[in-house]
């Protein structure tokens, strides 16, 4: 990246060219101080006259290893232990090559052989001097850098405990001490390992344990602790919160594991706790060969590419290097919010955006004609409870047609795999929705006997920050001074990461033979009203003082807790930890056809009561009101 900032003077004035210089003097004056060392500072007229001849290859092999280990590629601003390494290599190559020299040099060339004190003084005194030298203008920039940064004025800044002394900390401590207009001042570090008591790192000492906040954030007039753990569980946040509320004091968090990248930490981006954080487990480890080997180099389509899960899995998509992705979303929106994001990332990447509706036969099939994926992640969906217990008709021609439709045509151009995106709705289903994404779970599987594509489908329960979903809404009510409303006491569900759900899906595509529903290992389900009261708490607010919580009622079509498999499913774990296999029930393919025939029927008239009953009909086990 070419830098257009204004340089400091001794920027400007410490180019290439003179670092060279200044290098020259350094040798020069640690090859003449070594000789003062060597004689006492009282050299004769003969070792003087040596010394001048020995002086220049001297000079000349010194600089050449430091060419040879590359010196002079470094940035001198970011110079530090990294770069340490080839000083040294430098310096001991020097050091072999003059004590070789002398050891063989004949005895008519005596005048070029350098005593070997001289040699090692020399050494340490030349190389420790030119590396100084980087070091210096170092410290010099940052120096600068701070004065420019807090406009030369003095400002207050916030005293902060950081918690957490491990890789993420430090590298924290290390931005913080060097920003200058990040306004705080780091007083300590708090960490529960008992060797890491008393220790000084990045200039900050380890002052106690998290049972000490509540004395240090009184001694110290703490104004609010950062979490520095790149991979605090929610456990670990959960305990440090408790703790941190029992003083007060405000508590702030540093990007998660997936941003900590490369070595830094962006101070900018030291943020107030969420709920996602309380809500989060362990950072997915996935089978990347597999998965690289399951989209690299292919053709894959991406349909509902705008939404929540659709637009997370053309992230991860891109990231393996598809020859080409294709993102289907109706939304024109949306698919160019998408499209303009992955364009910028993914420069090179052979991106195209279609607007398209799954259920148009005649769109799909000319883009399938067009372009022939070879793998299609099917996440384009209604997928709003309610929302579809008012429009039925509407979740048969997306869930329902969309599905067959899309993973019809796949089949037809020889497709190597097609990804269905379903839900835990779909388990006893007893809403439109969960019984659409029922019937679009059985298409998949008839599609599968039928066609070589390998058809699976993916099950999980609700990603947290989705759009629609109960924590943005949460957040809306919350900053509109409440009061939040929650349908029942009782209420649980399943939550998981966006990241973390498309991450499984894609690897569950990768695992998939055919004809398998992929179950994912959602964790422990979660209390929506204790869900409620944190996020009330976490936002600095108490519950029941200064937001209420008032249940609405369950709403229409809505279970007080999912399941994530029907009782009849068979299911079985697989490799992956947090990937679970079922096989879904045995259904023919005329069978499935016939009602999706007449489910499009009746959706397409407009008639739904006869979807319902067409539900009830063809799915036994689902439950839907009237």
């Amino acid at each position: 990246m070419i830098e257009t900032d204004q340089k400091p003077f001794w920027g400007r004035l410490l180019g290439r060219k003179v670092q060279f210089g200044l290098d020259l003097s350094m040798f020069v004056a640690a090859f003449v101080l070594a000789y003062m060392l060597r004689f006492e500072f009282a050299p004769s007229s003969e070792q003087w006259q040596a010394a001048l001849i020995q002086l220049p290859y001297v000079i000349l092999l010194q600089f050449v290893t430091l060419f040879v280990f590359g010196a002079y590629s470094f940035v001198w601003r970011y110079i530090g232990l990294a770069e340490l390494g080839a000083f040294l290599k430098a310096a001991g190559l020097s050091f072999l090559v003059l004590v070789l020299i002398r050891l063989t040099m004949p005895g008519f060339l005596q005048f070029l052989r350098v005593p070997l004190s001289i040699i090692l003084l020399d050494t340490m005194l030349a190389f420790g001097g030119v590396l100084s030298l980087r070091v210096l203008r170092r410290v010099l920039y940052e120096h600068y850098e701070k004065q420019q940064k807090r406009g030369g004025e003095p400002r207050e800044r916030k005293p902060v405990l950081l918690i957490g002394a491990g890789q993420a900390g430090v590298l924290a401590a290390k931005e913080i001490v060097g920003r200058g207009e990040a306004g705080l001042d780091v007083k300590g570090f708090v960490d529960d390992d008992p060797e890491k008591q008393g220790a000084v790192i990045q200039g900050v000492k380890v002052l106690g344990r998290s049972p000490d906040i509540p004395r240090l954030v009184s001694q110290l007039e703490i104004d609010h602790v950062i979490i520095t753990m790149a991979t605090a569980t929610r456990q670990d946040i959960k305990r440090i919160l408790d703790v941190c509320d029992s003083v007060p004091v405000k508590v702030r968090i540093i990007p998660g594991y997936f941003e900590v990248l490369g070595g830094q930490v962006a101070i900018s981006r030291i943020r107030d706790v969420e709920i996602e954080d309380l809500l989060g487990r362990e950072p997915v480890s996935l089978e990347e060969t597999e998965v690289r080997e399951f989209l690299s180099g292919k053709t894959v389509m991406v349909t509902g590419a705008g939404g929540s899960i659709g637009s997370e899995l053309a992230r991860q998509v891109a990231l393996l290097a598809p020859a080409r992705l294709l993102l289907v979303e109706r939304a024109e929106f949306v698919l160019f919010d998408i499209h303009r994001e992955l364009a910028g990332k993914h420069p090179a990447l052979d991106l195209l955006p279609l607007v398209a509706d799954v259920g148009d036969e005649g769109r799909m099939r000319a883009i399938f004609e067009a372009y022939r994926p070879a793998v299609v992640v099917h996440a384009a969906a209604h997928k709003h409870v309610p929302m579809m217990e008012w429009n039925p008709c509407e979740a048969v021609k997306n869930n329902v047609l969309g599905t067959e439709v899309t993973g019809r045509l796949a089949g037809e151009h020889g497709a190597d795999a097609f990804v269905f995106i379903s839900t835990d709705k779909a388990v006893k289903p007893t809403s439109v929705m969960g019984a659409s994404k029922r019937m679009a779970e059985l298409v998949v599987q008839a599609l599968d006997k039928k066609y070589e594509t390998r058809y699976v489908a993916v099950r999980f329960g609700n990603v947290l920050g989705s759009t629609g979903s109960v924590i943005p809404i949460f957040r809306s009510q919350i900053a509109k001074g409440g009061p939040v409303t929650v349908t029942h006491p009782d209420m649980v569900r399943y939550f998981m990461t966006i990241p973390e759900a498309s991450q499984l899906v894609l690897q569950a595509g990768a695992m998939g033979r055919g004809g398998e529903i992929f179950v994912l290992d959602m964790g422990a389900p979660v209390k929506i009203v204790d869900l409620a009261e944190q996020m009330i708490t976490l936002s600095g607010l108490k519950v029941g003082e200064d937001i209420e919580i008032v249940f609405t009622g369950v709403r229409p079509g809505e279970k007080m807790a999912e399941q994530l498999m029907n009782s009849d499913e068979a299911v079985g774990a697989t490799r992956h930890p947090k990937i679970l296999i079922g096989t879904m029930n045995h259904v023919t393919l005329e069978k499935v056809s016939e009602g999706v025939e007449e489910l499009t029927r009746a959706a397409r008239a407009g008639e739904t009561q006869k979807v319902r009953s067409a539900f009830a009909k063809w799915i036994p086990e689902a439950r839907l009101g009237k």
